[in-house]
């Protein structure tokens, strides 16, 4: 098999290759003087099974389009069998309706890369089950909570007592996997969501008085409902708030209100790169790498991938 890395997530792309003792497949993707996307494969590929690792993360277009072009290439080079790395996979937010004349972007982009020419999906923690099933071909969605549960329980003492929190009524599914490998027990913060990215507590299913807290969710953007939800923990009477989330979008001046909140800690994983983000003070990074590589490894060996979550 091949691996072939995009330009969103250098540091993964190296890292997954070391674990499976594998180098990066040589290519170069490049911009021509008008921002174009321009992809060439500099090494052989015919009748190879190509992975090809890209989050769709900032800058979310130009990423994308990376993809694409990255997936065409390989098509028209005779890969035998192509399959599409997002450890994050962007417009997951926009998976259905809100409201009139508004689209689903998150079914738009999955139809792109299965025109573009991909066999199959590899991702981590969609934002919601059912966009699974918005691609056409064979995807397997891991999950992060075995890889989070894991550094809970080498950087928390007694994990069973702690209390994980989900942020809103959605993401109870999600917490409730992190809880029962940890053998924790279960809050639920009732978020009313007033616009795109914005939201306020209005009530806290649970007692958390006395309690140390970990909430846990699949994507921080501008980390103000996560402050503003720590903060509305600790007014109920907890002793401590950290948060665990998978995806560290960190947009705009998201660090700088995290190392000015409440919380104790927020820790992310890589599967988008952190590094032009300044990430420091509260904030830290767990790789997926492992996790990651591993799948890759099974997938092209034709083994089970749902055994890495028993």
């Amino acid at each position: 098999m091949k691996l072939l890395a995009g330009n969103s997530n250098p540091m993964l792309a190296q890292a997954v290759a070391d674990h499976l003792d594998l180098p990066l497949t040589r290519a170069q993707v490049k911009r021509f003087p008008d921002n174009e996307v321009w992809v060439t494969i500099d090494e052989n590929v015919r009748g190879e099974d190509v992975f090809v690792l890209q989050s769709t993360s900032f800058p979310a277009n130009d990423n994308l389009m990376e993809l694409l072009i990255c997936i065409d290439a390989l098509k028209r080079a005779s890969a035998r069998r192509i399959t599409a790395v997002l450890p994050y996979f962007g417009y997951a937010r926009q998976d259905r309706k809100t409201g009139g004349r508004t689209p689903i972007s998150a079914k738009l982009v999955s139809n792109l890369i299965t025109r573009a020419g991909a066999d199959r999906v590899l991702t981590m923690d969609l934002h919601s089950g059912q966009i699974q099933g918005f691609f056409d071909i064979p995807t397997d969605n891991l999950l992060a909570a075995p890889l989070l549960a894991e550094d809970i329980k080498r950087n928390y003492e007694k994990p069973s007592e702690l209390l994980i929190v989900s942020p809103d009524v959605g993401g109870v599914v999600r917490a409730l996997a992190l809880a029962s490998r940890l053998n924790a027990d279960l809050a639920i913060v009732d978020k009313r969501r007033s616009g795109p990215g914005k939201s306020e507590v209005a009530n806290i299913i649970g007692d958390v008085t006395g309690r140390r807290l970990i909430m846990f969710d699949d994507i921080v953007d501008s980390a103000g409902t996560l402050c503003s939800a720590a903060q509305s923990l600790i007014d109920a009477g907890a002793v401590e708030v950290s948060a665990y989330v998978t995806h560290g979008v960190l947009s705009g001046s998201a660090v700088q209100r995290v190392n000015d909140s409440v919380l104790k800690e927020l820790v992310v994983t890589d599967s988008i790169d952190t590094s032009a983000r300044a990430v420091n003070g509260k904030i830290r990074v767990v790789s997926c790498a492992p996790l990651m590589g591993e799948a890759i490894r099974r997938i092209a060996n034709e083994e089970s991938v749902s055994k890495l979550f028993d």
